[in-house]
């Protein structure tokens, strides 16, 4: 794009500064569909990450200089400052290198990228075989900035080291390969004559060489404790959600809440089967229910597929406005050691990659759908995918930095609950079991807020809370894993391994549990707040419209803007 091209200045320094960011970070740059020269992945170095950080450091001290000519200006700006600090921040305490999980880690973001790469002809073949040889170069300079955190004595909890040497060993046997096949197959290129096997094995011996040294070398020496304590907590809240909170009355908030949530799912779960004597026999009676299951992955993705293309035209017309280019939502199988979790990837920069929910399927074949409806309506339509997409086409309103490199958990996670609220509000939960799986999905954003603070910032059980099953009462008594997972299994209808799996998450990744629920008080309070300034000439589709031509901003600085709408789409 020529200078002449951008609106300002301001625009242009955030236009190159994605270049920029994409040239140090070549992840990044695939993830946003970029076309670059290079065919590497990642250098997590230490000698990489001094250089980061000067440009961060670089960045941030132009931004003084720049002209700011009105308000767009002025909130890109904003915008930038913000991340940027944030980033230095997170480096400069060592926060960045040294907290991962199995979740959030290079061994996970690697594999990951390959999902995305594009692959539409033989031609493209050799680039992705040339990354694929790349894969143990740079999982070798994670194992140096590994290093430095061990000698520093701030590796991650020892279930974290664990969990991610049992990830990168889960890849090690044929994740790799399989993707080989399955890409060199579509485009009718022979797996062996194209170098793709040796190349895929050869990623697979790096996976499982750092998975080993994980699991022998380096989880001795790594603490029990996963508890980030409040300093360490309340950096990642400023990273993930842009917001300052009072966190005792947000961790009451969140006790109250889910007892709220838990009683109307009683109330839901008494005409589903009357007399039931715990909310786990409904969650069971579903389960086995033959008419509600949904056998094979190719029927599943149908379903996903089906469900999300019936969302966008319901709503399109009527509560937003849908461009036809990202009406279309993709639906895949996460691969193989994806966290328990749904979750979902933005379109690349020039919508060529569309937007792409991914169900982990955990190794089953067969599936429920009663438990899964809100969910769709939080990774999809009109949850994250109108999120992204939407701010991926307000090229005049935000900045190429705002709109793809600003994501802040909060009001991305905040929006997509709000999302799944707004189906509710608008009778999309007409099936009682529905409308069950989505309390029990609003139950465990609530639970996390409690479990989440009392696991890292040290509140204890709150009198009144209840029994937790398999321990009784522990009315002020510390928070614990296994009382975590005991909590999401019978107050959210988790199943064992997914509570499992959800509070390792919440220990290793802090504060980002509680930016779902956060960021959903915050949209509903900053609703409400405009429908009593506002009156009559509120709608719900210019408040949407509006809000999310925004662009993803820190809570505060959301509130702020929005204090500010007139109404107007």
């Amino acid at each position: 794009m020529s200078k002449q091209e951008h609106r300002s200045a301001v625009f242009e320094f955030a236009h190159d500064l994605v270049d920029a960011i994409a040239a140090d970070s070549p992840l990044f740059a695939i993830e946003l569909g970029l076309e670059t020269d290079s065919n590497e992945l990642d250098d997590y170095s230490l000698a990489h990450e001094a250089t980061v950080l000067a440009h961060v450091r670089r960045d941030l001290l132009a931004l003084d200089e720049l002209v700011v000519i009105d308000d767009v200006d002025r909130l890109a700006v904003e915008v930038m400052r913000e991340r940027l600090s944030v980033t230095k921040t997170l480096m400069e305490s060592g926060e960045e290198r040294r907290t991962f999980t199995r979740i959030s880690s290079p061994v996970s973001a690697i594999r990951q990228t390959f999902e995305l790469m594009e692959v539409q002809s033989p031609s493209d073949i050799d680039r992705v075989c040339a990354r694929l040889n790349a894969v143990a170069r740079s999982l070798a300079t994670w194992r140096e900035a590994i290093n430095e955190v061990t000698r520093l004595g701030q590796l991650p909890a020892r279930r974290h080291v664990e969990a991610v040497a049992d990830q990168a060993l889960t890849h090690a046997q044929g994740s790799y390969e399989q993707f080989a096949e399955s890409i060199c197959s579509a485009v009718g290129v022979d797996v062996d004559k194209s170098g793709m096997r040796a190349a895929a094995e050869s990623a697979q011996s790096a996976a499982h060489e750092i998975g080993k040294w994980l699991r022998d070398d380096v989880a001795p020496f790594a603490p029990s404790s996963s508890a980030s304590g409040l300093e360490r907590y309340q950096i990642w809240l400023s990273a993930r959600a842009g917001v300052t909170l009072d966190l005792k009355e947000t961790y009451d908030w969140g006790v109250d809440d889910l007892a709220r949530i838990n009683a109307r799912m009683w109330e839901v779960a008494e005409t589903i089967l009357p007399g039931a004597v715990s909310l786990a026999q409904v969650r069971d009676h579903l389960n086995n229910d033959p008419a509600r299951r949904i056998d094979g992955t190719e029927a599943l993705l149908a379903k996903l597929l089906s469900f999300t293309e019936t969302a966008v035209k319901d709503l399109d017309g009527t509560h937003f406005d849908i461009d036809d280019r990202i009406k279309f939502c993709d639906a895949r199988l996460a691969p193989a050691g994806s966290s328990a979790a749904a979750y979902y990837e933005s379109p690349s920069e020039d919508l060529s990659r569309p937007g792409t929910t991914w169900f982990p399927t955990m190794g089953e074949t067969s599936f429920t759908w009663w438990n899964n409806a809100s969910t769709w309506y939080h990774e999809a339509v009109p949850g994250h995918h109108l999120q992204t997409a939407i701010a991926l086409l307000a090229v005049d309103r935000q900045s190429r930095f705002h709109r793809l490199a600003a994501w802040q958990s909060g009001y991305g996670e905040g929006w997509a609950l709000y999302a799944e609220r707004l189906m509710d509000e608008l009778g999309y939960f007409t099936d009682p079991a529905d409308e069950l799986g989505h309390l029990c999905g609003q139950a465990l954003r609530a639970a996390r807020v409690v479990v989440d603070m009392g696991l890292h910032l040290g509140f204890t059980v709150p009198s009144g809370f209840g029994e937790i099953r398999g321990f009784g009462d522990v009315s002020g008594q510390p928070w614990t894993p296994e009382m975590a997972i005991s909590v999401l299994e019978d107050r959210a209808l988790e199943s064992h391994v997914s509570a499992a799996s959800e509070v390792e998450r919440y220990l290793g990744w802090p504060s980002q549990a509680i930016t779902y629920k956060v960021g959903e008080r915050c949209w509903l309070d900053v609703r409400e707040a405009a429908r009593a300034r506002l009156g009559d000439a509120y709608t719900n589709k210019a408040f949407h419209s509006y809000s999310l031509g925004l662009g993803c901003l820190g809570l505060d600085l959301f509130k702020e803007e929005m204090s500010r709408w007139d109404g107007r789409a």
